[in-house]
């Protein structure tokens, strides 16, 4: 075409048709349409002494560079939908699969019971954060069973050791009331029923010592007082068997300073300690009372010149109404209390209680309270 737009020249391709002229001054290649085909054309300006003298234009047809981007495009469409559909069952495998320890966990904890305590979750064979809470879980309830088990024995032993002066108490006062007695018979059954009471006295408040541990709040660990105080006012309490028995207390501070502790728990473990410490001593023995403290601890020990405790008993000594050897001890009062709440008292403060003893030798209990 010349710069008018006159066709100077055409390819017998073309027949009839002409190709369409963009714009005058327009180079370079543009998408059209050739009797309602799709082309792609090229227009080229002819140009001689700087001024355009007429166009070259050139087409070819683009109908199948779009049928292969339609059918592209069709493709990517159904991919897409498709990958989608994959991702979403895929996705639910997957998910199914990562909960399916949590929901066998659940049926696990929905079947446990206080009949079935030592029943398990399965832990996953995976160690990642859902091992960990599993391994966790079966902790607790190992806890809870140790500790169902441990309340279970103590109501065994509890109502056995109530029992016990109760029916003896039934049979005294029943062969009391078979026949006439002389006084001093009465007096002597008498006296025997009101030493049974004592004990079950004693019994009964150790027992609600005990309960009280477990509903007493923080305010009574706040009460503090100097453990120096504490140990004096103990011995006093024990001074009437200190005295029956010729004991010796051999005291020793490593400093004046006062240490505090918590007044109502640590009166608990010094007074049960020191009382098991009078009450299994022999007579004219040694009671060592030794202080030591640093910027972290504070150390009590307290050891007997007594009977001793051998090894096997040692692992029990904590437990409620548990006495060593106490059919060879018989003179020896006690209902194997004492050591339950002082390790209780322990336990709510924070501190330790720690054990050695030898047969025929003695005892150290080592009472270390966190300053």
């Amino acid at each position: 075409m010349d710069k008018n737009g006159s066709l100077m020249d055409k390819s017998p391709n073309l027949k009839n048709k002409v190709l369409f002229l963009k714009d005058s001054t327009y180079s370079g290649h543009f998408n059209a349409t050739l009797n309602s085909m799709a082309i792609r054309q090229a227009q080229i300006p002819i140009e001689m002494n700087g001024k355009i003298k007429g166009y070259i234009l050139a087409a070819m047809s683009s109908e199948s560079s779009n049928s292969v981007l339609l059918t592209l495009r069709n493709i990517l469409l159904i991919s897409y939908f498709m990958m989608l559909l994959g991702l979403y069952f895929v996705s639910r495998f997957i998910a199914r699969r990562s909960v399916f320890p949590v929901k066998k966990m659940t049926q696990t904890v929905t079947r446990i019971t206080k009949n079935n305590l030592n029943e398990r979750v399965e832990l996953p064979n995976n160690k990642d954060e859902l091992f960990e809470l599993t391994d966790s879980f079966n902790g607790l309830l190992k806890r809870i069973e140790n500790a169902m088990q441990r309340e279970k024995q103590f109501k065994s032993d509890a109502s056995h050791e109530l029992l016990t002066p109760l029916a003896t108490l039934r049979g005294t006062l029943e062969v009391l009331i078979r026949k006439p007695r002389t006084q001093n018979e009465y007096e002597e059954k008498i006296s025997y029923s009101l030493t049974e009471i004592d004990r079950l006295s004693t019994m009964l408040e150790q027992l609600l010592k005990l309960a009280r541990l477990d509903s007493e709040n923080s305010q009574q660990i706040n009460k503090t007082a100097n453990l120096f105080t504490i140990i004096d006012e103990s011995l006093s309490l024990l001074k009437d068997q200190i005295a029956a028995k010729n004991l010796f207390i051999d005291l020793k501070f490593d400093s004046e300073q006062p240490h505090l502790v918590p007044l109502n728990y640590a009166s608990l473990i010094i007074d049960n300690v020191l009382s098991n410490a009078v009450k299994y001593s022999k007579n004219k023995g040694t009671i060592k009372i030794r202080i030591e403290a640093d910027d972290q601890l504070l150390e009590c020990s307290i050891t007997d010149e007594g009977v001793g405790v051998n090894d096997e008993d040692l692992k029990h000594i904590f437990n409620h109404f548990f006495r060593s050897n106490a059919l060879n001890h018989k003179e020896i009062k006690g209902n194997g209390l004492g050591l339950s709440i002082a390790k209780k008292s322990a336990d709510t403060i924070g501190a330790r209680l720690n054990i050695d003893s030898e047969i025929n030798k003695g005892t150290t209990v080592k009472i270390i309270f966190n300053l």
